[in-house]
């Protein structure tokens, strides 16, 4: 299948949900137009074979190119693709799916499922794509957003690449989408923003990534902390640097808080002020500390349990700071915007960091925490993916209400 005939990352991720109800040994039974159109790519079924074996053998090379660990193990037993479970009911797989994480049925059906499946349907878009496995997708364009600017997940489509020279240009992307969500019974909207976190405007609360020793990245890279230390820097009309303000604060902070020498708990979260980002309405940024340096490399190691621990921090952190606004006449802060936490350097994938940062969102919906959010990513793709799970928390029905 060439790039520019990529099927629709919604459109997969819903079959191969279709596919973790019915499971694998009723295929026959299912109507999965986009599977069987990907399963009919060269070297996918003979002519004349019935086509649901070959959708089970791109489902098996999907899970396959996961790569190993708890992920491929819990999409195995999700979709039946696990020795011995072919027949079993989709409650016990999904039980057995959630021992994998360790973690009850119902709160792996709300979270990690997602994200499970999630990676499922990205691997089969990158093997529709030709890309090896853990390359990337081509980049996508989105589709056209209504005009009041809310949009479906069904609004953003990976269905083309970069165009060819000769191709018709295609409408420009929208860059914010307000999509549904629901948590705990309590509905409300994300903004889901598809741009460079130096665009943001009038959010109070940018939450930043970072390591575990809070060293600034240089203002020049392209991460979402250098860029946040870039805008917040104030210069002079030449732009010669006045001052460095996000990294002075947050050596400041660390001087304060931190043992000299020594690295904070992953999960810390650092206050600053936000610099001269306060001209674009940026009040504060909260640096969460995620990222682990591995030893002896310039890698590092982020944990999903750290990013929730951080995001709930940040939560409590803005409850605190508004108590002590409240003390001093100043108005509350309301509205916070997420980065997708250890998904660059910190090597977790775009499905896997949303999945940990919204375990900690949910819990706080939940609990009727009335605020603002806002998710931003850079690349279309990975705006598809958020927003194809942002909208599955809008009151989808649950095939299993119980265990």
């Amino acid at each position: 299948m060439s790039p520019t005939q990529l099927p629709d990352h919604g459109a997969v991720l819903a079959e191969v949900r279709e596919v973790r109800r019915a499971g694998i040994v009723r295929l026959r039974e299912l109507r999965l137009p986009v599977l069987t159109g990907m399963s009919a790519s060269p070297g996918e079924g003979s002519p004349g074979e019935p086509r649901f074996p070959a959708v089970e053998r791109l489902l098996r090379t999907a899970v396959a190119a996961i790569g190993g660990g708890t992920l491929q193990e819990a999409a195995e037993f999700s979709l039946g693709l696990a020795q011995g479970t072919r027949d079993w009911p989709p409650a016990d797989r999904r039980r057995r799916a959630a021992q994998v994480y360790g973690v009850s049925v119902e709160r792996f059906r709300k979270n990690q499922e997602l994200m499970v499946l999630g990676q499922v349907a990205e691997q089969l878009v990158r093997l529709a794509s030709g890309a090896p496995a853990g390359a990337a997708v081509p980049a996508s364009d989105a589709g056209t957003a209504p005009a009041d600017g809310s949009a479906p997940a069904s609004a953003l489509t990976s269905a083309s690449a970069i165009s060819e020279p000769s191709a018709r240009p295609r409408p420009l992307a929208p860059s914010h989408h307000r999509i549904p969500v629901r948590a705990g019974g309590h509905g409300g909207h994300v903004t889901l923003h598809v741009h460079a976190v130096d665009l943001l405007r009038d959010i109070d609360v940018v939450v930043s990534p970072s390591n575990t020793h809070l060293a600034l990245p240089e203002p020049y890279k392209s991460s979402v902390a250098a860029s946040l230390r870039r805008a917040g820097a104030v210069r002079d009309p030449a732009g010669r640097l006045v001052e460095d303000s996000v990294r002075d604060e947050l050596r400041a902070w660390s001087d304060r808080f931190a043992a000299p020498g020594l690295s904070v708990a992953p999960g810390t979260v650092a206050p600053t002020g936000a610099g001269a980002l306060a001209w674009q309405g940026i009040r504060r940024i909260f640096h969460a500390a995620v990222a682990v340096p591995r030893p002896g490399t310039n890698d590092y190691d982020v944990q999903p349990a750290d990013v929730t621990r951080a995001v709930t921090r940040v939560f409590a952190l803005l409850a605190e700071e508004n108590g002590r606004s409240a003390d001093a006449g100043l108005p509350p802060l309301r509205s916070l915007c997420l980065p997708l936490l250890g998904a660059g350097r910190g090597g977790l994938t775009p499905a896997v960091s949303f999945a940990a940062v919204w375990a900690a969102v949910e819990a706080e919906l939940a609990r009727g925490g009335d605020w603002d959010l806002h998710f931003l990513v850079r690349r279309p793709e990975r705006a598809l993916l958020v927003a194809e799970l942002l909208a599955s928390t809008d009151g989808a029905p649950t095939e299993e209400p119980g265990p």
